[in-house]
């Protein structure tokens, strides 16, 4: 077998990937298809950190838009993830996954506090370290978290997993000629508001270098052929 053309990675999923056939919640054979999808990435030797965010659940910026407080509707959020990542950390450890939990809140019945150093020892030790809580402060996406987390790890590249198999102009469910991109430099992203990650996320990943991937989790063996060094999805860098 060849070698995996990253050796450490950050992967960003999208919670709407757990969600049943209405939309939202955790669905248990959502859960167990995205940790089959990591199972090989694990048995690679690769070192894995792994975030999910809670659109499945719950989205601060939407209640903020329906009157909550904002800063209120981003801890709920907060909360959220951390449901996503037990369950997703249950389903790791049924493939036969070593995994940790760390949050950036507090909840250590569940999860342990996220400390960068640990984190690291962690993932050294060959455990998928599943990163809940965001970044721990409201005003700040799991997109955000992903790319802090990325560049606070020494990931060698950010996976995003969403529901489409890249970037494009526009969006593809509405428009038939939407255009994909295999390729785009952060400064494009940026100036068309093309709304992969938010700006904080793009921006970081910039100033330190950390290319970005967009592929669709849901299509199987795209995540390890990616990390094998096939050109899936579409690519973000300089």
């Amino acid at each position: 077998m060849s070698e995996p053309a990253f050796s450490r990675i950050l992967l960003k999923l999208s919670g709407e990937v757990l969600a049943n056939k209405h939309g939202f919640g955790i669905d248990p054979e959502k859960v167990l298809y995205l940790a089959q999808q990591v199972k090989p990435v694990y048995d690679a030797n690769v070192k894995i950190g792994l975030i999910i965010g809670a659109g499945n659940i719950f989205r601060g910026l939407e209640a903020s838009a329906g009157g909550m407080d904002r800063v209120t509707g981003d801890y709920l959020g907060m909360l959220a993830t951390i449901m996503n990542a037990i369950a997703l950390q249950d389903a790791l450890e049924k493939v036969g996954c070593e995994t940790r939990a760390l949050s950036a809140i507090n909840v250590t019945q569940i999860a342990e506090p996220y400390i960068r150093r640990r984190a690291i020892r962690h993932m050294e030790k060959g455990r998928i370290v599943i990163i809940a809580g965001g970044t721990g402060n409201p005003f700040f996406t799991t997109d955000s978290a992903a790319a802090l987390r990325a560049n606070e790890l020494g990931s060698e590249i950010l996976l995003k997993g969403t529901k489409v198999d890249g970037v494009y102009d526009k969006d593809p469910v509405k428009n038939s000629d939407a255009k994909k991109y295999d390729n785009l430099t952060y400064n494009k992203v940026i100036h068309d508001d093309l709304r992969v990650m938010d700006m904080t996320a793009i921006t970081l990943c910039n100033e330190n270098n950390i290319p970005i991937r967009v592929f669709n989790i849901k299509s199987p063996g795209d995540l390890y052929d990616i990390i094998m060094g096939s050109k899936i999805g579409t690519n973000i860098g300089k």
